[in-house]
């Protein structure tokens, strides 16, 4: 099963796209997205959607990830970001029939670090003793490669906010390591 993370902005945002198969995590592939050169906010919901669109035709996920609204002190930024994240939904919806879950940022972070208040390097750290040595351009790259994994973890909530799946259930991260070391 395919799933593809999404770290949302309405500057730039990530996008990570994993591998499950059992138990079995891999990485695929992952990249930035940058929308800051396009000054009308407008235009740039049009270029947002737009992108999107076209990675969910090239890699065909299963399942997507995605952050959900974080606290900004600006509500004129959450305003932004509010609509930048439809405008990716929308998009998501529109060529994909699988499922769409949300994430809060601290519910992400505890699943891949195991604490929820972990800062960026901690996240990069613990993503590279998963995957290997990949070398994330941005944090947006890493934060969503952070949101697939959290996926392929364990629990889940749709973009509708109903409970699909508790966390206590899914894999832990001690278990990724123990396989991990297994295949070694």
């Amino acid at each position: 099963m395919k799933i593809l993370g999404i770290d949302p902005g309405s500057r730039k945002a990530g996008w990570a796209l994993i591998e499950k198969d059992g138990r079995k995590i891999t990485y695929l592939s992952s990249g930035s997205l940058r929308y800051d050169k396009i000054d009308n906010f407008v235009d740039r919901l049009g270029v947002i959607y737009n992108s999107i669109q076209e990675l969910m035709t090239e890699y065909s996920p299963a399942v997507v990830a995605i952050e959900s609204l974080i606290y900004v002190k600006s509500v004129t930024s959450l305003a932004k970001l509010a609509q930048a994240r439809g405008a990716m939904i929308a998009a998501i919806v529109q060529t994909h029939s699988g499922k769409v879950y949300e994430y809060s940022p601290n519910s992400i972070k505890s699943t891949v670090t195991g604490y929820g208040h972990a800062d960026k390097l901690a996240i990069e750290k613990t993503l590279k003793m998963i995957f290997g040595q990949i070398e994330f351009k941005t944090n947006d790259e890493s934060d969503a490669l952070a949101i697939a994994l959290c996926h392929a973890l364990g629990g889940s909530t749709n973009v509708a906010g109903t409970k699909v799946k508790s966390s206590s259930r899914g894999r832990t991260l001690k278990s990724v390591f123990k396989d991990r070391e297994k295949r070694s």
